[in-house]
């Protein structure tokens, strides 16, 4: 055997494997019942992360390019694309790279990179508001949502983490998340209230709870490249 893992058995319940026959299902039924407009944006530019503690980075990056906002520079040759590298706005990336991102500096980069994000911690909110949001985010492909929260609420490995919320089903009241670890954890339904509890976990470097980022495209397009 080779030193290392190959992805992890995912915790069932509480999720439910996106490829999975009842996954499938869900999913289904959900596309048929309107709540899933932002999903296809989503998954054309649904990535894994780079490095272990880029979460954050690669979940803005996919609801940035989802949402086809114009990063104004170039990435690569002609190319204007937003990449995990493009995010260095407020600070060299080594930094992410060592301890991670916080809450407001992802937020803060968001708004950097041209979106308009609004921010929520658990502990300001009620978990109606929560699902008031993840409701209008699922029926229309204008906004995503990012969650922040710690993974031990879903009996997974190791603690907090940034995905983004593919979709809803509001008949089983269970959230898509589409984990950017993909290394790790395959796509998964878990139920609202589980990611709720997750959000509410504290983050011992602030003592605040963590959240969820809405992010949307802004009313003005940031200056273009000629």
């Amino acid at each position: 055997m080779l030193n290392g893992f190959y992805k992890r058995l995912l915790p069932s319940p509480p999720a439910i494997d996106f490829i999975s026959n009842h996954g499938k299902k869900l999913f289904l039924e959900a596309y048929q019942n309107g709540t899933m407009q932002g999903f296809n944006s989503l998954i054309s530019h649904f990535q894994t992360q780079t490095e272990l503690t880029y979460c954050g980075l690669t979940s803005l990056t996919m609801v940035l390019n989802s949402l086809a906002i114009d990063p104004g520079r170039k990435w690569k040759g002609p190319w204007r694309w937003f990449d995990e590298s493009m995010l260095d706005y407020c600070g060299p990336l080594e930094t992410v790279r060592a301890n991670g991102i916080s809450f407001e500096k992802l937020a803060s980069l968001g708004h950097c990179a041209g979106a308009k994000v609004e921010a929520f911690r658990a502990s300001n909110i009620t978990i109606d508001d929560f699902r008031k949001y993840v409701t209008k985010c699922s029926t229309t492909d204008d906004c995503h949502i990012i969650a922040s929260y710690h993974r031990a609420a879903l009996k997974q490995t190791a603690g907090g983490h940034y995905s983004p919320i593919g979709g809803y089903h509001a008949g089983k009241d269970m959230v898509l998340i589409l984990d950017v670890a993909r290394f790790k954890y395959p796509p998964h339904w878990v139920p609202l209230s589980l990611i709720w509890e997750g959000m509410n976990y504290i983050v011992e470097s602030t003592g605040k709870t963590r959240g969820f980022l809405l992010v949307s495209r802004p009313h003005k397009e940031p200056n273009m490249l000629k």
